[in-house]
């Protein structure tokens, strides 16, 4: 019996040495990753390394951009002409990365109410609040460690950042 469980371990760990198993990376490298899309995204929008794209918190520096959050705000208060704000209610995030050389590409929009289920707000809206965000050309590429990395942000400009209501 004894000589039966051996032969039975022997072959069973010699047939496991033989299979090989293919590591498929199905999971991007950080939460949130944008990647290329050929559809959308312009081809002359290079990334500096593709490995080095970091969330912007990651500096410990918060949003990087000429004159702050404040030049922002005031960048989308001024150019958002629109009448249809009454009525389009939630949050509309884009996001997009900033290469190292602090050019803008790889947009993504998303849009929520204020039960944060998610919405799509009117062609005009969120046409105009990309094409604003495409304008923002104030962005400070990140770096970490003495070198400079890819940074992705959102953008979520006043107005349509409207936080839900309190219950009565």
């Amino acid at each position: 019996m004894r000589q039966a469980t051996l032969t039975f371990i022997l072959l069973t760990t010699l047939y496991s040495c033989g299979q090989t198993h293919e590591k498929k990376e199905d999971y991007p490298l950080q939460v949130g990753d944008i990647d290329f899309n050929s559809k959308i995204d312009d081809p002359d929008f290079k990334l500096c390394d593709e490995t080095k794209v970091l969330q912007y918190y990651n500096f410990g520096k918060g949003l990087q951009y000429k004159g702050e959050k404040i030049a922002i705000t005031e960048h989308f208060k001024n150019g958002l002409k629109t009448k249809e704000k009454i009525g389009e209610t939630g949050v509309l995030t884009i996001r997009f990365i900033v290469n190292c050389n602090g050019q803008i590409g790889r947009f993504r929009i998303q849009g929520m109410d204020n039960d944060y289920n998610e919405k799509n707000f009117t062609d005009n809206i969120s046409n105009q609040v990309l094409s604003l965000t495409r304008k923002l050309d104030g962005w400070i590429a990140g770096e970490l460690e003495g070198g400079q990395v890819t940074t992705w942000s959102p953008c979520r400009p006043n107005g349509l950042n409207k936080a839900p209501n309190p219950p009565n």
